[in-house]
């Protein structure tokens, strides 16, 4: 993550896009001239844009354009790893305390006539993690706005858009899994121990028809901290890239295919595949072979449906749930007074016109009962 992202740090001198109040119809002849749709002469469109960087509105049109348009592109995409994810907000940057309790629920005891009811002693669990921000700061010269007719600023929202849906499909593969091949060692293990029960969620089977049927058999057959079953189904299988066509093939094949040995005694066997009709959704994830440096390409994971129980937990802070843009100010002012001058006339050391973009997010690991890892080597 440190390569991909850059931690945010002082935002002395930037402001927030969104904060200023436009008007609608100039925005939108902000943007008529940033795309030259009279389309003017090169040299009359540059006169134009240079004439639009010395009014006091036009960066902040412009900041609102970026703002929105980076909004459009993010919201377009739907990221299918929420579909197997719980995802929630969190109020601040503190230390999120997820508690749950096991008991209560278990198998009624019998009362004796004139009996006490008995009172239920609970297991208690807590799951923590706080959110985190995360960004990248843009930097185009004021040379570039000139020569380039603000060309150079075309792919800005979609480059921040992608980087924030980027950034947030990575943190969640690194919630599940690990450089090791075994997972994410919160989350998997044989056994790994949560709320004082140790649960088996950790296997090393490939990725075939009878596998897949016999994993979605350990998840059911998962209890709670008192031994009671929960009946977990797999809803969502996920792949890597290298693993979507033998998954395909599983989850939409009609029929089973058997191979007759001739060792042992001819039996009767079942040759319809009933794995197409548990519902499965299959979900590839093209950074887990990035995330697993040892299994990968081989290793696929079952989750169950978050309303059902939550493996994994993702949280974007309250009142952030998107990314957002901010421009720096100008640090230059005009000989012989007029206060500080446009934000596209670039800051004073090197004449930089500076945009960052903002994204906060954390999450964590939750209940290992919910999901299963098959190594497949």
């Amino acid at each position: 993550m440190v390569d991909f992202l850059e931690t945010m740090n002082n935002w002395d001198g930037f402001k927030a896009t969104r904060k200023h109040t436009v008007n609608e119809a100039a925005m939108a002849g902000a943007l008529d001239l940033i795309m030259n749709k009279d389309r003017l002469s090169r040299r009359m469109h540059e006169a134009r844009i240079e004439e639009a960087i010395t009014t006091s509105d036009f960066p902040y049109l412009f900041g609102q354009v970026i703002d929105r348009q980076l909004l459009a592109n993010y919201k377009a995409v739907y990221a299918d790893w929420k579909s197997y994810v719980r995802v929630t907000t969190v109020p601040d940057f503190n230390t999120v305390r997820r508690e749950k309790l096991h008991g209560a629920d278990n198998v009624l005891a019998v009362v004796p006539e004139k009996g006490e009811y008995q009172p239920v002693k609970p297991t208690n669990c807590r799951y923590t993690y706080a959110v985190k921000k995360y960004g990248r700061q843009f930097d185009i010269s004021w040379e570039s706005l000139i020569n380039d007719s603000l060309g150079a600023f075309n792919d800005i929202p979609a480059r921040f858009s992608t980087a924030a849906l980027r950034s947030e499909a990575r943190f969640v593969t690194s919630l599940y899994a690990g450089a090791g091949g075994d997972g994410n060692p919160s989350l998997y293990g044989a056994a790994i121990t949560d709320c004082g029960q140790d649960v088996t969620n950790l296997g090393v089977l490939p990725l075939t028809i009878d596998n897949l049927e016999t994993t979605m058999e350990l998840m059911a057959a998962q209890t709670d901290p008192n031994g009671e079953p929960i009946g977990v189904m797999g809803k969502h299988l996920v792949v890597p890239p290298s693993l979507e066509f033998t998954a395909r093939s599983i989850l939409t094949s009609a029929n089973k295919a058997w191979i007759n040995d001739q060792v042992a005694a001819a039996v009767p066997m079942p040759t319809t595949n009933v794995i197409p009709q548990m519902g499965l959704q299959l979900h590839v994830d093209p950074f887990l072979p990035i995330i697993d440096t040892t299994h990968g390409t081989t290793a696929w994971y079952l989750f169950a449906d978050p309303a059902d129980g939550a493996a994994l937990e993702f949280a974007y802070l309250r009142g952030y749930e998107s990314p957002e843009v901010v421009m720096k100010a100008s640090n230059k002012v005009a000989v012989g007074g007029g206060g500080l001058t446009s934000p596209f006339s670039g800051d004073f050391e090197t004449d930089n016109v500076m945009y960052r973009v903002r994204h906060v997010f954390g999450g964590a690991p939750m209940d290992p009962r919910f999901t299963y890892l098959q190594s497949g080597a």
